[in-house]
């Protein structure tokens, strides 16, 4: 048997080093432009980044061979998304945004793995080099990574594949063409074209152009990362309904999403998963604007605030704005719930994942059913086809070491200081990759991560990593059932 392929892994890192350091070319240009006086601090930023990809695509990646296993595949999942972020921490440290390399390391990691949690107090502040830099990483990771490598490295072949299912880990994301590469720039198309869509509208509505890219970056990444510490309300009334309507969409299958644009609309209603849903945002927001009518709020105030609020919390966005005066516990648990949810599978968004609950809902009520009809025999089925029962171990083997995860980080955070209920919301929030919203913590609304330990700082960055890698691949490299088999290869 041949010996690990560590070349392919660096060659991979490498490449994606190489398309960091080119997006580093934009907020050098914004610093350029409206001289905030960052851009040798990123323009050195860029030069590093891009002589390490060099180094590791041209020198240690050369004469790769171009074929992956599937164990091989959780190393270079695990190896892009940390080694990019950590070298995302370098504009962060020479622009001097961050105050220690903890922080910067939490803010590139909320950046890359679209959390949107920051240890920055006061993003208004910031010079708009560098919020358009936090944006582009969002924007970057959101994407994904690695289906820059499946798009652009055609010599991968059958390993390709490996990739792309590596990116939707568990979710089993539909195609959008025969061939991966196709998919992918599709979807690059769909995400960037809604980017450029919501900017113009934005700029439109009388946002400045930086604020109006960098919202739009962050939205469509459901990143969360904002410009301004009084959230989203800053941008004005005009963009709040515009954030809330794109957040929506953000959290949508992008199979889904493509068939609205390509005006397939005949069977978009019979998609399980997006008929959940709608009809689970109609039912939350209805219950939020019934809940916080009931604690003495206005009616319109309640019915606004509940439409964004879900949208942002559903799409994993977390986006926030100023609360009604009286806030409902109901919203509280609902909110909690809707975390770790999450939004579609094949979405930018975070949390479990709509098709998992669903399948495990299904699961449960077939069970009852055998119950009560012993001899019959029901099977789990989506959209009208089969569910394998190998996919729905899965699927309870991820909901499980999703919650220990939750738990487990939330103790920890207990342990830095934090409360029980804060710690549990925290880390619910940024394994979920939902990041700054919840207004479900004494925080508050702006949620300053600065004043957290170093220790917690850590926790929640491995948490955001978890979250965005989707566990089976960060578990597998540690597991020792793994390099046992490692080792005898």
């Amino acid at each position: 048997m041949r010996r690990f392929n560590w070349r392919l892994i660096a060659h991979v890192t490498g490449v994606l080093l190489l398309y960091v350091a080119a997006g580093m070319l934009l907020p050098i240009a914004v610093s350029i432009y409206s001289q905030d006086g960052m851009q040798f601090a990123l323009a050195l930023s860029g030069l590093l980044i891009l002589m390490s990809g060099l180094f590791l695509r041209n020198m240690v990646g050369k004469k790769a061979e171009y074929v992956l296993r599937e164990d091989e595949s959780y190393w270079l999942t695990v190896a892009v998304w940390v080694v990019l972020p950590l070298f995302g921490t370098l504009p962060y440290l020479f622009t001097g945004t961050t105050a220690s390399f903890t922080d910067a390391v939490f803010e590139s990691f909320s950046g890359f793995t679209t959390t949107g949690s920051s240890v920055v107090a006061m993003p208004e502040n910031l010079p708009p080099s560098v919020l358009t830099y936090r944006a582009l990483t969002q924007w970057l990771g959101g994407l994904g990574l690695l289906l820059f490598v499946v798009a652009l490295l055609r010599r991968l072949g059958l390993s390709a594949g490996t990739l792309y299912e590596a990116e939707f880990s568990g979710t089993q994301q539909r195609k959008l063409h025969p061939r991966l590469a196709k998919s992918v720039t599709r979807m690059w198309s769909i995400y960037g074209l809604f980017t450029v869509a919501m900017s113009v509208v934005l700029t439109m509505q009388g946002v400045n152009v930086v604020d109006a890219f960098c919202t739009a970056c962050s939205t469509v990444s459901t990143g969360g990362f904002l410009t301004n510490s009084m959230g989203i309300m800053a941008l004005g009334n005009g963009a709040v309904t515009t954030v809330t309507v794109f957040m929506f969409f953000s959290g949508v299958n992008v199979a889904v999403l493509y068939r609205i644009f390509t005006f397939k609309w005949r069977h978009l209603w019979s998609d399980g998963e997006l008929r959940t849903y709608v009809v689970l945002f109609i039912a939350a927001v209805t219950v939020c604007t019934v809940a916080f009518f009931a604690e003495g709020n206005g009616l319109y105030d309640s019915a606004r605030y509940s439409v964004f609020h879900i949208a942002s919390t559903m799409s994993t966005c977390g986006f926030y704005m100023p609360t009604p005066r009286y806030w409902s516990f109901l919203v509280s648990v609902l909110t909690f719930i809707l975390i770790v949810v999450g939004a579609m599978s094949g979405s930018t968004g975070g949390g479990i994942k709509l098709r998992r609950v669903i399948i495990m809902v299904k699961y449960v009520a077939n069970y009852f059913n055998c119950m009560i009809h012993p001899n019959a025999i029901y099977r789990v089925k989506l959209n009208g086809q089969l569910v394998e029962k190998d996919y729905i171990s899965k699927v309870f083997a991820f909901v499980f070491l999703y919650i220990v995860f939750i738990v487990a980080g939330g103790f920890v955070l207990t342990i830095c200081g934090c409360s029980i209920p804060d710690a549990i919301c925290m880390a619910a929030a940024n394994i979920s990759n939902l990041g700054p919203s919840p207004l479900i913590n004494s925080l508050g609304g702006s949620l300053n991560y600065a004043l957290l330990p170093a220790l917690a700082k850590w926790i929640l960055a491995v948490l955001m990593l978890a979250g965005r890698v989707e566990l089976f691949a960060l578990l597998a490299i540690v597991s020792p059932a793994y390099w046992r088999i490692r080792l005898k290869r």
